[in-house]
């Protein structure tokens, strides 16, 4: 008691002595977020469970007769080992029954496909599934504890002989960290096992019950910082309809739909209507809208909606009472061992049992047939009868693997005189056989126990592999570009001379149609020019010149620039692209020196080269006041390039002579097969260089042709597709096919005839049946016969010149019968090589030579101006003329100063001062390389604005 009387809390002080708040917290939170990540969210490593899926696999093992139960009332036996609730116990029994593999479902248990849910608990029946009780359960080697309360005994971890866990998938979240492992396949995770056993390198990749498609190119298998991407299989049903066979992993068929239809709503992309099909199969029906090209809407759906979503795995689980983050194929080197291990002991207990039933069996036939119960009879005591019968065994003991105790003999006193009386000593001998077989049998497995190991798992494929093939197809995944298949769902305006653009201008000038994703490049009086984001309202400075949609690494727009500049005066001209930029950022295409300024500028979308007719000022001294040029004498350069001086004298105007033909030639395109597209990257097959009227010609397995253009958005499916070439009218297709009507194989040579694009044509017979073996479009094909063995010859191969066998004909001829139509293998061998035409024309020579002499000179050409006023007696034209000169090119006689006229002198000084003169060639004696061919007038082309 204290000094006032009152008596001291000494349990409270204790407890503050001790105790301090700040101590609390940092305890109960650690505790919290322990027990979350081991009892609640993260699975362990030995049987890929987390608590909640374990006390539900043991509660229904305990329940286990054979029929289904309740899943109510799995959720209340559930509950005497699971302290959390009969909520979370049904979601995770609903989500095991769904994955189809330990559970045996019965009423509605809802489909991951639509994103239905499963019926309540009361409605719904289950029972643990024959593989379940093969691979999860044995009492004998499993390691128990107590339940929350102390009333059961419940499972530390399951025993489980399969690599559970990347069968079925995890994902939780915890305090701290979370966990995502993505499902694999069951029978590519026994392959595995069985390769690891073997001493193999192995890979895994994942596999869903949704199907669909997946590249796996950046999975890191399944550590942290991987990602794969997963697409929905979309299939061209025909050029107005779009069929999705098959859906991402973790969508449903609803959230796809509201996907798609968001997409058209923003205008991202554009269609009639949604249909969802689904029952059996999946089948969501898109309907294009008129004028939309398939192929373009297809990567607009991966590009825009839930038809390809990008998943990040993050392999992270319970090693030790310790979280782990590892791979899926250390997950899988670990429960391969375990799977070892846990053989390997029930193997040991297995053989453990046969001795005790050899041991017990030898002592009881000893005790029979040796009538050793006989000397009991005398014995007055239990003790005694022990002693006796224990008498009575020791001349055998020595043959048994372990002393023989009172505990046995006590057996032998138990067994029953209508056993002893009726005891076949035959049978007992014929028993103990069999059970020294199996323990043979048994001790060689434990010596061997890698193979038997790889038995074991083959017995699992054998039995339950049926129908777990892989459902998601493993492929490569281009890389689509958002603004290149976004559909046009606004129009860019421009308001030039105060300097805005965008969408929401409609008062304004129009330019194009775009997409509100789209960037636009925009270039001004003063030579700058900048990239910025489309807006429905931007200023981006005023007097601008041409705005368009900026793509991205975009080769072929070459910009064509005339600009003074406003130190010097001097006029300069060039020839740049623009293929990247920083967003919002200006570049200058002049020196950047104040008051410089474009004269003329045009863009042009395939590098075409114009003529201009230049007009200079009347007060300048220049004697020739007027020439032509033309931009095909120039390289094209970047936009930092100062260009070549074009006139140091002031110009009056520059106008549009003649349009020019594009200086860059023809597009040269590879086919990918592995993807099935085509590209400019070099990737895949070189298909050839493309004008814009050639064609790609497909040949389908299907045995149909299809010419289509070389547009980069086209899809070719790999698996229907069996050539893809650049068509010639003039090559000859050979096909071996088989004629389901004639039941006979048919060769045959053809020309397409057809010029159709997108239109399939079937070449080989509509019998039911038919179908396309070997096609080539090789002019020399060879065919190798390989003929089965026979009772009266063995196997021989025979050798075909095509050419020989069959003539030239229409695609729709039949062709004709093979030699022998029964063969065991068919292949084409390398085609007759084409004879070697030694003969060169001079056009090609010259072609070859002047334009390899024009490069060379045109790299020293930039930027020269000291030695101008020197020079002034050259004339400019011709002068610029020996940089990329031909004879398509030359412009006419007409259309500039020529070598005679009197100013030339004077005109020296406004033409490009700075282009060294090369030295002539041995094609400039030749006539072809000196014809000049009168130029074809044409109008000012699209995108090209002329003077400013």
């Amino acid at each position: 008691m204290d000094e006032n009387g009152a008596t001291p809390d000494v349990e409270d002080s204790g407890l503050h002595d001790k105790l301090p708040i700040s101590g609390l917290y940092e305890s109960w939170f650690l505790d919290y977020a322990s027990y979350v990540i081991l009892e609640r969210a993260v699975p362990a490593v030995e049987d890929g469970l987390k608590p909640v899926q374990r006390r539900i696999m043991h509660a229904l093992n305990e329940m286990d007769d054979g029929r289904f139960n309740k899943v109510a009332n799995v959720v209340g036996s559930s509950m005497q080992y699971h302290p959390h609730g009969d909520a979370s116990i049904y979601d995770a029994i609903v989500n095991i029954g769904q994955k189809e593999l330990l559970f045996d479902t019965q009423g509605n248990w809802g489909d991951i496909r639509t994103g239905d849910g499963a019926a309540a608990a009361r409605y719904i029946e289950v029972r643990l599934s024959r593989f379940a009780k093969e691979i999860v359960f044995n009492d004998d080697t499993t390691e128990w504890q107590l339940s929350y309360d102390g009333r059961k005994r419940e499972p530390v971890t399951l025993p489980v002989k399969f690599p559970l866990l990347l069968s079925l998938g995890v994902e939780g979240i915890a305090v701290g960290l979370s966990t995502k492992i993505l499902p694999h396949n069951f029978c590519e995770l026994i392959e595995a096992s069985i390769s690891i056993l073997q001493g193999k390198e192995v890979t895994i990749f994942p596999d869903f019950l949704t199907g669909g498609q997946i590249d796996i190119s950046n999975y890191s298998d399944g550590h942290r910082g991987g990602k794969v991407r997963v697409r929905a299989r979309i299939e061209e049903e025909d050029k107005k309809m779009l069929v999705i066979r098959d859906i991402p992993f973790g969508t449903t068929t609803t959230s796809i739909i509201d996907s798609i239809i968001k997409a058209n709503d923003t205008g991202k992309i554009k269609i009639r209507k949604v249909v969802d099909n689904t029952a059996a199969e999946v089948e969501i029906q898109v309907h294009l809208a008129p004028g939309v090209s398939p192929d373009i809407t297809m990567d607009a759906l991966y590009a825009f909606t839930e038809c390809e979503v990008s998943i990040s795995p993050n392999a992270c689980i319970i090693i030790a009472d310790k979280p782990h983050f590892v791979g899926v194929t250390e997950i899988l080197k670990y429960n391969t061992g375990q799977t070892v291990h846990l053989l390997q002991r029930e193997l040991e207990i297995k053989r453990l049992a046969l001795l005790e039933k050899i041991l017990y069996g030898s002592l009881e036939k000893i005790f029979i047939e040796n009538r050793i119960y006989r000397d009991i009879e005398e014995c007055e005591t239990f003790e005694a009868v022990i002693r006796t019968i224990d008498k009575g065994l020791e001349p055998y003991k020595p043959q048994f693997y372990r002393e023989i105790t009172d505990d046995d003999i006590v057996e032998l006193t138990e067994i029953k005189i209508k056993r002893i009386s009726k005891y076949d000593g035959y049978k007992a001998d014929e028993l103990m056989k069999k059970w020294e077989e199996e323990l043979a049998e048994t001790e060689d497995n434990l010596v061997h126990i890698t193979r038997f190991a790889i038995e074991y798992y083959k017995d699992l494929l054998k039995k339950y592999g049926k129908g777990r093939g892989r459902k998601t197809e493993i492929r490569a995944f281009n890389q689509i570009s958002a603004n290149i298949v976004a559909a046009n769902n606004q129009k860019l305006y421009v308001n030039r001379a105060e300097g805005f653009i965008g969408y929401g201008l409609k008062k304004d000038e129009f330019v194009t149609d775009c997409s509100d994703i789209d960037d636009i490049i925009v270039f001004k009086a003063d030579g700058r020019c900048l990239v910025t984001k489309i807006q429905e309202k931007v200023f981006v400075g005023k007097d601008i010149i041409h705005c368009a949609v900026f793509v991205k690494n975009d080769e072929r727009m070459v910009y064509n620039v005339v600009y003074v500049d406003g130190k010097t005066g001097v006029s300069y001209i060039k020839r740049c692209q623009i293929t990247a930029v920083t967003r919002d950022r200006e570049y200058d295409l002049t020196q950047g020196t104040p008051k410089s300024k474009i004269t003329y500028f045009t863009a042009n979308e395939n590098g075409e080269a114009e003529i201009i007719a230049v007009s200079l000022s009347a007060q300048s001294k220049a004697k020739v006041k007027q020439f032509d040029f033309n931009f095909a004498d120039l390289l094209i350069k970047n936009r930092s390039a100062m260009g070549n001086i074009l006139t140091k004298y002031p110009i009056r105007k520059i106008t549009l002579k003649q349009a020019g033909r594009s200086t860059l030639g023809g597009v040269d395109m590879w086919f990918d097969p592995i993807i099935g597209r085509l590209n400019r990257d070099e990737r895949g097959e070189y298909l050839g260089n493309f004008g814009p009227s050639d064609s790609i010609l497909v040949i389908y397995k299907e045995g149909s042709y299809e010419l289509t253009n070389f547009d980069l958005t086209n899809h070719y499916v790999s698996n229907e597709v069996l050539l893809v070439k650049k068509f010639d009218p003039k090559m000859a297709i050979t096909a071996l096919y088989f004629d389901g009507g004639q039941k006979n194989h048919f060769i045959k040579r053809f020309n397409i005839e057809t010029s159709t694009r997108d239109k399939k044509f079937l070449f080989i017979s509509d019998a039911k049946n038919s179908k396309l073996l070997l096609a080539s479009t090789d002019k020399h094909p060879r065919l190798e016969i390989t003929l089965p063995k026979t009772a009266t010859k063995e196997q021989s191969k025979e050798e075909y010149l095509i050419e020989e066998m069959v003539d030239v004909r229409g695609w729709r001829a039949m062709g004709n019968k093979l030699p022998n139509d029964k063969f065991k293998d068919v292949r084409w061998l390398e085609p007759l090589p084409e004879p070697e035409e030694e003969v060169i024309t001079s056009a090609e020579v010259a072609d070859g030579e002047v334009g390899d002499g024009e490069v060379a000179d045109g790299d020293v050409a930039d930027g020269d101006v000291a030695d101008a006023e020197a020079e002034e007696n050259e004339d400019p034209v011709n002068e610029s003329n020996t940089q990329q000169k031909s004879p398509k090119d030359d412009p006419s006689p007409n259309s500039g100063p020529q070598s005679g006229d009197t100013g030339e002198s004077d005109q020296k000084a406004d033409s490009l001062s700075e282009i060294a003169t090369p030295e002539t060639t041995d094609d400039d004696s030749k006539p072809e390389a000196k014809t000049k061919k009168e130029p074809k007038k044409g109008k000012d082309q699209k995108n090209q604005l002329g003077l400013f």
